[in-house]
């Protein structure tokens, strides 16, 4: 755990606006976003609501739990961007400024007794490339050879995120391609990798899996090439599937957004919007 204290927490809450469950002018997407690109962190980790989900309640469990050097980095870079784009008052900040810049001295100059190893960071370049590479390696595979590979890369690349993945199992006749937890919702899924594009006849087949399994169990169909707008508008609204494409996981990797979050918004997108295919450009 890091040094910071209670007296800490007060001052924080006051600098960053906290105390009302918010962080500055943060929404929860551009938090994580924030916290992505600024300091290589996942904020939207379950591990951090032990304290509650609001933004400021997380950010308290978090700096309270990291080490002091994340501590210092994470705080540092939240006043930057205080000073960068929050409501200017020059007073404020005079007050603000060298509390907090004290607060991150001392942390950085320190070790917590009871220090916490550093977070794993949230992007793993090296091992993104890789699944880059393995994605492109798919497609030069003869059909069958393929699509046990893509079901290998989908295994792999939800694992990078945590989301233990498990492989294709068979149930009284019926196959499913494998399953993952998010967010402690599992999640079956369903890996095409076909040159014409999937239509409403496979998107019902895989929903019909789910409608005999628990009122919880959720889905995630991939398909490659995409899905026939037909299809999609037969498929309807309101369904517990969410759908990827090819062009999804390719957005993704190269931008190196975690496969988690980008989960997370195609989730709330569907319930938002009822629709089960939104791309990742469009999130």
């Amino acid at each position: 755990m890091s040094d910071v204290r209670t007296l800490d927490i007060r001052l924080l809450d006051e600098a960053f606006e906290m105390q009302s469950g918010y962080v500055l002018d943060f929404s929860d997407r551009t938090m994580g976003n924030f916290f992505l690109e600024e300091l290589n962190l996942d904020i939207d980790d379950p591990k951090w609501e032990r304290e509650g989900t609001s933004k400021a309640k997380r950010l308290r469990c978090f700096l309270r739990t990291v080490d002091n050097a994340t501590a210092a980095r994470t705080i540092r870079s939240l006043w930057e961007y205080r000073q960068a784009f929050g409501k200017r008052d020059a007073a404020d900040d005079g007050d603000f400024e060298g509390r907090v810049l004290d607060l991150v001295g001392k942390l950085s100059g320190t070790r917590a007794a009871d220090s916490a190893p550093s977070p794993e960071p949230a992007r793993n370049s090296a091992r993104v490339a890789e699944l880059r590479r393995d994605l492109i390696a798919v497609s030069g595979l003869a059909p069958q050879a393929r699509g046990y590979a893509f079901e290998k890369f989908l295994r792999g690349a939800f694992n990078l995120y945590g989301m233990m993945a498990k492989n294709s199992f068979r149930l009284r006749g019926e196959e499913i391609d494998g399953s993952f937890v998010l967010d402690h919702e599992t999640y079956l899924f369903e890996a095409k990798w076909r040159f014409e594009m999937t239509g409403v006849d496979d998107l019902l087949i895989f929903d019909g899996k789910l409608g005999s399994r628990a009122a919880w169990a959720r889905g995630l169909f991939v398909s490659y090439t995409g899905f026939s707008e037909g299809g999609l508008h037969a498929f309807g609204r309101g369904r517990r599937t969410i759908c990827m494409n090819g062009q999804d996981f390719d957005e993704a990797l190269s931008r190196e957004l975690p496969l988690d979050h980008v989960i997370r918004e195609k989730v709330r997108r569907a319930v938002e919007t009822g629709a089960p295919f939104t791309p990742v450009r469009d999130l």
